[in-house]
């Protein structure tokens, strides 16, 4: 195919037709396919031989520790796995206006203490970001910035001026001239990454490109931006509380799943170093409904308080309301309860929060969410120094997790002295720990246990 000419490819399969189709020949895909200039592929040479050379194996590689650069920000490195790996890229994505540019300018500050930096935005002015930085208090005498949305004039100017971190804000707003579509589209996006990438790993750059999301909540764009960055960052929270969460999904250089706590202040974004303090500073004593949970993400226990109301309905067919847990989770819950329990739910308007705009995703905060269920329906207060975690099934039964003694560890160094948790993770707690527990292994169990004198 001739260089400039249009064609289309199927996202899904990677079928290549020389027209807009609007199904897939080939995985009968709906509207899979977008367009792209293809490009004349270099040709193998008529004469002389290509050098084949043998690849070597893993044990003849030799075996270096990639250093990295730290900001001091503890909870931005700790979710880097460390720190920035020189020529590694990384994706930071979130909801508009939940911080992901505040982030961004705070840590290139503290880069650029020892680094050469250089901050490019697609969205913003200059004279924009430098009332930003005023605004946070930043030191703005070592960060560079430049404004631009084509790619070939900011390669030419990081070749005449080269730096060691280089930030993008955002990968959406960048084009390049090669391609004749509009920028954000999936064959821009696609492009200008994977040239990004290719600078990161040939001259050892480091780069951060911020992406945009969708109404869903996933990243703009075609799913190999994923794929190709080393690491995928997510800063999560609701824009109404001050708590912002960032989450790793994705590290080459690092555990996944890792989360670092920030508080939204007037002067950016302040790291949070123990969380559940200030999550359970508010904690109300003595209400029913309310229950504190044990969740782990990715290696750090985070102590969250878990509400929970069921009222009576006047509507024909009852609310499901949930905020930081699985609605579809909360449902399914329902449905154990009445069926193993017999609670009764068909007439109750029921209502679960998660206080401070946290997220829990894992199966353990099944246990906690069932008991401020039973806690509200029954209209008794869970004991205030008690902390109950653990995983239910469809048959009733608790089951164990992982992490069980950091679990309890964390609960301990709060002052916690009751835990309520799986049978089997109670028999493999150290004896230190397993004193001021006491597991369970069924629903009914847990009700006898909290609610002994109203489960009759």
């Amino acid at each position: 195919m001739s260089e400039g000419k249009m064609a289309y490819r199927c996202q899904q399969c990677g079928y290549l037709s020389t027209k807009w189709l609007g199904r897939c020949p080939e995985c009968q895909t709906w509207h899979g396919l977008v367009e792209e200039v293809q490009s004349r592929s270099s040709r193998r040479p008529s004469g002389g031989r290509i050098e084949v050379v043998r690849p070597p194996t893993l044990a003849e590689i030799p075996c270096s520790q990639e250093s990295r650069w730290i900001t001091g920000m503890g909870e931005w490195d700790r979710v880097l796995g460390g720190g920035m790996v020189p020529g590694s890229m990384v994706l930071l994505a979130g909801d508009p206006g939940i911080g992901k540019s505040t982030l961004l300018l705070q840590a290139l500050a503290r880069w650029g203490e020892e680094r050469k930096v250089l901050y490019v935005s697609g969205e913003e002015s200059p004279q924009q970001i430098r009332l930003r930085a005023d605004r946070l208090r930043l030191d703005g005498t070592r960060i560079q910035v430049m404004a631009e949305t084509s790619l070939e004039p900011l390669l030419e100017t990081l070749e005449r001026h080269p730096v060691e971190i280089l930030a993008l804000d955002s990968i959406q707003t960048v084009s390049s001239r090669n391609l004749e579509v509009a920028p954000g589209s999936i064959s821009q996006v696609r492009e200008c990454a994977g040239r990004l990438m290719r600078l990161a790993k040939e001259s050892g750059v480091s780069v951060l490109v911020v992406g945009h999301v969708t109404k869903e909540g996933a990243i703009a764009g075609p799913r190999a931006l994923e794929h190709l960055v080393d690491t995928v960052l997510y800063l999560e929270g609701d824009r109404t509380h001050a708590f912002r969460i960032l989450r790793a999904v994705k590290n080459r250089y690092g555990s996944t799943n890792e989360i670092g706590v920030f508080e939204m202040k007037e002067t950016g974004l302040d790291e949070v170093p123990n969380p559940s303090q200030l999550l359970l500073a508010e904690r109300p004593m003595g209400v029913s409904g309310s229950v504190v949970v044990c969740s782990v993400e990715g290696t750090r226990p985070l102590l969250v308080e878990l509400q929970a109301l069921v009222s009576g309905s006047g509507w024909v067919q009852p609310r499901r309301t949930s905020m930081g847990v699985d609605a579809n989770r909360l449902s399914l819950l329902l449905a154990v309860m009445e069926k193993k329990l017999g609670f009764n739910f068909s007439q109750q308007d029921v209502f679960v929060n998660v206080a401070g705009g946290v997220k829990l995703v894992e199966p353990a905060v099944d246990l906690a969410m069932m008991a401020a269920l039973m806690s509200s329906t029954l209209d008794q207060p869970v004991p205030p120094g008690l902390v109950i975690w653990g995983e239910v099934g469809l048959a009733g039964e608790v089951r164990g997790v992982t992490h069980g003694a950091l679990r309890v560890a964390e609960a301990l160094k709060l002052g916690f002295e009751e835990h309520l948790i799986p049978r089997s993770n109670a028999e493999r707690l150290p004896v230190e720990l397993g004193t001021a527990c006491t597991g369970v292994r069924s629903l009914r169990e847990v009700l006898d246990s909290i609610f002994a004198s109203r489960a009759t």
